[in-house]
């Protein structure tokens, strides 16, 4: 991210989550925010692709991807708070919407969105701008990782460290280093039994086929254009690997093939993923 600014990433993932609600039907992931925090102007930008055929459309395999992992945060989330959790953390929440249209669905649930403070507050102004109200059961947890920790950002906002909790980490580890991505890691696997994490990675170039390889390049040379680039990517086996060294009991990775099966078998309109996004869910 540039200094004081946004994140761009996080304009573009709001996007995709508003396009698959105007352009995928029946759509995997609902979310009837979606559109309206993206404002007037995106929104009339999206719907000029309404009669677009599928292959037309804004990245079709991306808007897939992150339709899946939101509905997958979703699906866990469920699990967990069915399992007694009740604090439910969003790391990197940018315009994720879930606070503000499902709380009365999830009685007694606490949930901290954390964010670099320039995100957070242009998150904040588009609420404001949209009319959209911020729930009582939602803390704020703005924290510069430049200067201070998880850990930090999450004690300020009264998130109980005795307590588990479920933590969605969604559209951010590519854009961290090994080292960050690890601390994080040990910070959550430290908190009580119950706790999980899920989050989504990609596979180094050299593992993608050569459809995959030229989408990934054209993408990373956008996202580093716009002061974001990737830093990090993994084999499958060396993250399950780092996430059980940094303390967790039970990890899972789903690639493309269990997620389509899981979540676009049998769809008419060809919507699927494509290309080597994976999830990780790991719990302590």
């Amino acid at each position: 991210m540039e200094a004081n600014q946004p994140s761009r990433t996080a304009q573009g993932a709001a996007m995709l989550r508003a396009a698959h609600q105007l352009l995928d039907k029946p759509p995997v992931f609902v979310d009837p925010l979606a559109l309206r925090i993206i404002g007037s102007e995106a929104e009339s930008e999206l719907r000029k692709f309404q009669d677009a055929p599928q292959t037309d459309r804004p990245r079709t395999g991306l808007r897939a991807f992150i339709a899946a992992r939101s509905r997958f945060g979703e699906d866990t989330l469920a699990e967990a708070v069915a399992e007694g959790v009740r604090q439910y953390v969003l790391l990197g929440a940018g315009l994720d919407t879930f606070a503000y249209r499902a709380a009365k669905s999830f009685p007694g649930l606490a949930v901290f969105e954390v964010d670099h403070p320039a995100t957070q507050g242009w998150k904040r102004q588009r609420l404001t701008e949209t009319g959209i109200a911020v729930p009582d059961m939602l803390t704020y947890a703005p924290v510069n990782f430049e200067t201070e920790t998880l850990a930090d950002g999450l004690a300020r906002g009264k998130f109980d460290a005795s307590k588990p909790a479920m933590f969605a980490w969604l559209g951010v580890v590519p854009y961290l280093t090994h080292d960050a991505i690890m601390a994080t890691l040990r910070f959550i696997a430290g908190l009580p039994k119950g706790t999980t994490v899920i989050f989504d990675y990609g596979e180094p170039a050299s593992t993608r086929h050569d459809a995959s390889r030229a989408a990934h390049e054209e993408m990373a040379a956008r996202v580093a254009a716009n002061g974001e680039p990737f830093r990090s990517f993994f084999p499958p086996e060396d993250i399950i690997r780092d996430a059980k060294a940094a303390g967790f009991s039970d990890v899972e990775d789903f690639n493309s093939r269990t997620l389509n099966a899981r979540y676009f078998d049998g769809r008419d309109d060809g919507l699927q993923l494509r290309g080597a996004g994976h999830l990780l869910r790991a719990r302590v």
